[in-house]
């Protein structure tokens, strides 16, 4: 039963009782999302967050702060930042000419039913390992097929090395001569294409800084995805937290009008069991 056939069962159980007893409160009600575990899939932004080499790092400036002559206490900040860094989502537009800007993505495809897909053994004696179509395969012959509609999550145990730079990009220095020495895991492009053809997706992310390994030179993974208006969540924090499936991911950007992509807030919904 899906997750909003659920949801009105319930209702429709509870409608069936009125007058006879009182409904359940709605914090204990099944339908309640919140009433199991929040886990934070985002890792903070501040002088440590991870960028693209060639990406402008985050800078948070301090406006003003302290006492005011009026005698009140006040605080107020700019930030500036590339657009892709951080935990951070990528839009269509950003590999595909007439796809989704990020503030026209819609809601229904960055919330909903999620699963983990975790490689962390296999990816753990690769660097730059990729998720594969057997990988993906080996997962559904443990859990059943991909539902559609699932925000697929790829757990590559690459969070690990968050925020040291030398570990988690491969190498620390800045420039576009740096982008040769990037070495990550990331989703096979044979994969990538095999989620778009074969089964109906609303989302991929995973806990490196690139849907495409490091070593790729034309991102074929991304424009498999975002070509197909599949929207793509990099650096997501706290995988190892989430189960194989049964929970709902949470994932809203900064609607940047017209953007590529944007900082993203990601939360997973885990039910108690």
């Amino acid at each position: 039963m899906s997750d909003r056939c659920a949801w009105l069962a319930t209702a429709l159980a509870l409608l069936a009782c009125a007058g006879t007893a009182p409904p359940p409160s709605p914090r204990n009600a099944a339908a309640d999302p919140t009433s199991g575990e929040i886990v934070d899939l985002t890792y903070p932004f501040d002088e440590q967050t991870v960028y693209w080499p060639t990406g402008d790092r985050f800078t948070h400036r301090a406006d003003t702060v302290g006492l005011q002559p009026g005698g009140y206490y006040y605080e107020a900040y700019s930030f500036c930042a590339a657009e892709h860094g951080g935990t951070h989502l990528d839009a269509p537009i950003h590999f595909a000419e007439h796809g989704w800007t990020a503030d026209a993505i819609p809601l229904e495809r960055m919330i909903g039913p999620a699963i983990v897909v975790d490689v962390k053994d296999r990816a753990a004696r690769s660097r730059d390992y990729l998720v594969s179509v057997n990988d993906l395969q080996t997962w559904e012959s443990a859990h059943g097929r991909i539902p559609d509609g699932a925000i697929v999550l790829l757990r590559t145990g690459h969070g690990a090395y968050w925020p040291d730079l030398e570990r988690y990009l491969g190498t620390a220095e800045r420039g576009a001569a740096a982008t040769a020495k990037l070495h990550f895991p990331g989703l096979d492009p044979e994969a990538a294409r095999w989620l778009v053809k074969e089964r109906s997706i609303h989302a991929v992310g995973l806990d490196t800084p690139s849907i495409d390994a490091g070593p790729s030179k034309t991102f074929e993974a991304h424009r498999a995805l975002l070509g197909a208006n599949i929207p793509v969540f990099e650096n997501v924090a706290q995988l190892d937290r989430l189960p194989a499936l049964g929970f709902t991911v949470v994932a809203l950007p900064m609607k940047i009008g017209g953007g590529s992509g944007g900082p993203l807030r990601i939360v997973a919904l885990v039910p108690r069991r």
